[in-house]
């Protein structure tokens, strides 16, 4: 039985060279990507974040995932336009946070809510320092004078 599967899957290939459907495919004659490396076991997660051009930092376990985000709050903050804006971004994050308290899994790592107003402070201290003088108002400039109409038929003094 497993002689005429193995007989059919042959033939199969062997017909769809004679059609020519492996020529030209894409990749061909190229040398297999990662062959000289070192075995990896997870070589195929890899390629995929890769591919998809994913962050690495979802292979992070949650508590990681938080800490790093918790460090990052200041650069996220940083161009947030209203106060309320960045209070809603931080109150988002403790919520996960405190979701991932109160039932932990993964690492014992110590994360903890973020303080709003701490964050508040770096923000507006922020704001201060980047802020910007307006400018001031411009001079009027006078109208611009029209020339004046001169008739044809007049000739200018001098």
């Amino acid at each position: 039985m497993v002689d005429a599967w193995e007989a059919s899957v042959e033939a199969q290939i062997r017909s769809a060279q004679e059609r020519g459907e492996f020529d030209n495919l894409p990749g061909a004659g190229k040398p297999i990507p990662g062959r000289d490396l070192p075995y990896d076991e997870s070589w195929w997660i890899t390629s995929f974040l890769e591919r998809e051009a994913l962050p690495t930092d979802l292979l992070l376990p949650t508590p990681l995932q938080l800490r790093r985000r918790v460090e990052q709050v200041p650069d996220e903050v940083r161009d947030l336009p209203t106060e309320e804006s960045v209070r809603e971004f931080v109150g988002l994050l403790n919520q996960e946070i405190v979701a991932w308290l109160r039932y932990p899994a993964g690492p014992r790592v110590a994360v903890r809510p973020v303080d709003t107003e701490a964050v508040l402070r770096g923000w507006r201290a922020h704001r201060a320092t980047r802020a910007v003088p307006a400018p001031s108002a411009p001079t009027p400039t006078p109208p611009a004078r029209r020339p004046r109409f001169r008739w044809p038929w007049r000739r200018p003094p001098g």
